[in-house]
């Protein structure tokens, strides 16, 4: 019955992505890795393609991409704002900057946009300590930030 609600387009893609790794367990993080780059997350009908052919039980298939932070269940905006809350970041402000990012989007981290440009993530450490506070939309990194320059960051991107 579970299959009926599989997208059929979906599932066509998923298995072309299959059929490039052997059929064996130890593909799941390649797997799952392309599935993220396509789709920008990993929706459940894919999980349940995964599921089936690499012959993988949901729960493991969740727990695995549930505990890497590269992997996500639900879809980002077009630009993912990304505030590290590590300490060196913590300590120079950055919860000034996950508040404002917050106010001027309308949104709680971990939530989209109503329109889908914008997604709101806490994240540990960026790996820019010593650009402390640091906020990433996408994979472009800001250091040294200000509320100021926050805003004038994401005006860009609200008027692109």
């Amino acid at each position: 019955m579970e299959e009926k609600c599989v997208d059929q387009k979906l599932k066509k893609e998923v298995k072309e992505i299959l059929e490039k790794y052997p059929k064996e367990k130890d593909q799941l993080i390649m797997v799952l890795n392309e599935v993220q780059e396509k789709y920008g997350y990993i929706p459940k009908q894919a999980q349940m393609v995964i599921s089936e052919h690499l012959n993988i039980p949901m729960a493991e298939i969740y727990g695995v991409v549930t505990f890497y932070s590269r992997f996500t269940l639900a879809p980002k905006g077009k630009y993912n704002v990304s505030i590290c809350l590590g300490t060196a970041c913590y300590v120079k402000g950055s919860q000034k900057l996950l508040d404002r990012a917050k106010e001027k989007l309308g949104i709680e981290a971990g939530q989209v946009t109503p329109d889908g440009k914008f997604s709101i993530d806490e994240v540990r450490c960026v790996g820019a300590c010593g650009l402390a506070p640091v906020f990433m939309v996408n994979d472009e990194v800001y250091g040294n930030a200000t509320v100021k320059e926050f805003d004038a960051v994401i005006d860009k991107y609200m008027e692109g």
